[in-house]
């Protein structure tokens, strides 16, 4: 039988636990809280990363596509190609088909862009962020006007490419480790659509055929050689994988020069190499733009298009140009000079 100082006893050893673990809640509650920017990979991220061969400061490159709402991430693995790592579900984009041309058309850009550190953005009020770095060389020499084009959270776009918080966090966390890793830019291919022959032909009278065209050789040398190609601009348009002369300044309005073409064995993957080359990981997401739709109002632009200008092709598709970028497949871990 309990006394009733035993009792006491007791009632005061449980306030005191209580106490504790009210304190110890308290004091949790007081650990500041890791900011978005600085959110460390995930544990699945980081064994895929392992799986597949690569660290996590190892250079990236992305590609971008408005027609399958997707953003892929590719990394660097030790013989200087690149490997796909995941393909992210893009949130929302606005606009259509199509480049940006000035600023308050609302429309997402299309081309060959470059991120330095200068233009990530861990206080973005759509979580985090980083700019695309529009207007380029390319946007310049062709008067486009705009500013502010990111790739960011939150879901909403007024020209942007809309991800959500989530996925945004972990796409600037692997662009944040590999310029900790020492990559001085990663470079950002925006692309209508996949640019395969068969997607291409369906847009031969539209009025941004001619552009499509010059993108896809960005496009195509990817995908052979799973190398970023060098991008110079000159004649108001995209020139693709290019030596770039030392200290001489190109026009991007001007001529171009008798430009070097560097030679690259296509990509060929050993046999234990195969498997990890041709492998796709698929992020789950929603996308608010839904293909058929964004296709049917591309093909209605294409169909007004040829009928003003007399079922002939207009000169608007011009190809126009971005800054210049080198590559190195030596360089593992530095990557790309702007």
């Amino acid at each position: 039988m309990i006394i009733p100082r035993e009792r006491i006893a007791l009632k005061w050893t449980r306030a005191l636990a209580a106490i504790g673990v009210a304190g110890f809640i308290a004091a949790c509650s007081n650990t500041p809280a890791i900011p978005p920017a600085e959110q460390p990979l995930s544990k699945e991220s980081m064994s895929l990363l392992g799986k597949k061969g690569m660290t996590h400061h190892a250079p990236i490159f992305i590609r971008i596509f408005k027609e399958e709402s997707e953003l892929e991430v590719w990394k660097a693995r030790e013989d200087g190609r690149f490997y796909h790592f995941k393909t992210y579900p893009i949130c929302n984009w606005s606009g259509r088909l199509g480049p940006k041309l000035k600023k308050g058309d609302k429309q997402a850009p299309e081309g060959f862009y470059t991120v330095s550190p200068q233009q990530m953005k861990p206080d973005s009020k759509y979580h985090v962020a980083f700019n695309m770095g529009f207007p380029n060389t390319f946007d310049r020499a062709n008067r486009r006007t705009g500013q502010f084009l990111m790739v960011h959270g939150g879901c909403t776009s007024a020209g942007c490419y809309a991800m959500t918080d989530a996925l945004v966090e972990e796409i600037y966390a692997l662009a944040r480790e590999a310029f900790r890793g020492g990559q001085l830019s990663f470079e950002v291919h925006a692309y209508p659509f996949r640019m395969t022959d068969q997607k291409l032909a369906r847009f031969k009278k539209n009025k941004w055929y001619r552009f499509w065209r010059n993108l896809k050789q960005g496009y195509d040398f990817f995908e052979v050689h799973r190398i970023p190609p060098t991008i110079a601009v000159c004649e108001r348009r995209y020139v693709v994988n290019v030596a770039l002369p030392q200290g001489r300044r190109i026009n991007p309005r001007g001529r171009c020069p008798n430009f070097k073409r560097p030679q690259f064995e296509p990509f060929a993957p050993g046999l234990d190499n195969w498997k990890l080359a041709n492998e796709r990981i698929v992020v789950p997401g929603p996308k608010v733009r839904e293909v058929a739709e964004v296709v049917r109002s591309a093909e209605d632009a294409s169909e007004r298009s040829s009928a003003a200008n007399g079922g002939s092709r207009t000169a608007s598709g011009t190809a126009t140009g971005t800054g210049t970028s080198a590559f190195s497949p030596g360089a593992y871990g530095l990557g790309f000079n702007q």
